[in-house]
């Protein structure tokens, strides 16, 4: 079944960001655009080359008006503790949202109960709660924040000019497609 305009429930979570501990709901991603990134674990191999990717583009989704949120089913201490302990960790300004119960990795279906941990699930969720595009991989499968900052510009272009979709390798700026004609202009 696909999650494709599901709405997301609501939702309660502790998180860490920029040195201190917050509480998350679902009202604080509400009216704007964000990003859901699932991870397996804190103190892995393959999670902190993709948070670090993230960190590096962070700036890029902040100016395109997206929130980024990595989540793990890691307590908000250990996200602490391993930003102490990480020089790469360290360079994270998004907020690391800590999923204890599985509450939203169940909720996304990214949970594995046997293992206790979340697969690799990164999901684009619109101003009103909805996720409009979701990829999720095996955990040995590491993923590209360029290709998912590429695909909020997509998802924010579409929502903005409906009438039109984006082909293959589309980038900001350039040709769209509309149902049933040609090429249209760049937009």
């Amino acid at each position: 079944m696909s999650l494709i305009n599901k709405e997301i429930s609501d939702f309660k979570v502790q998180a860490f960001a920029q040195g201190n501990f917050k509480e998350i709901t679902k009202a604080d991603i509400l009216g704007k655009w964000a990003v859901f990134m699932f991870y397996p674990a804190d103190f892995t191999f393959v999670c902190p080359t993709e948070l670090s990717d993230l960190a590096d583009n962070y700036e890029q989704f902040k100016a395109i008006g997206c929130e980024v949120y990595s989540v793990s089913t890691d307590s908000h201490f250990a996200h602490k503790a391993w930003h102490d302990v990480s020089d790469t960790v360290k360079k994270i300004k998004y907020t690391m949202l800590a999923d204890p119960t599985a509450q939203l990795s169940k909720d996304f279906e990214v949970y594995i109960e046997e293992a206790g941990m979340a697969l690799r699930g990164s999901f684009v969720i619109n101003p009103q709660g909805k996720i409009v595009a979701y990829e999720v991989n095996d955990n040995s499968i590491g993923r590209e924040a360029g290709e998912l900052l590429r695909k909020v510009q997509a998802a924010q272009f579409v929502a903005e000019y409906g009438d039109q979709v984006c082909p293959a390798k589309w980038r900001p700026g350039a040709q769209t497609l509309k149902p049933g004609l040609d090429l249209v202009g760049k937009l």
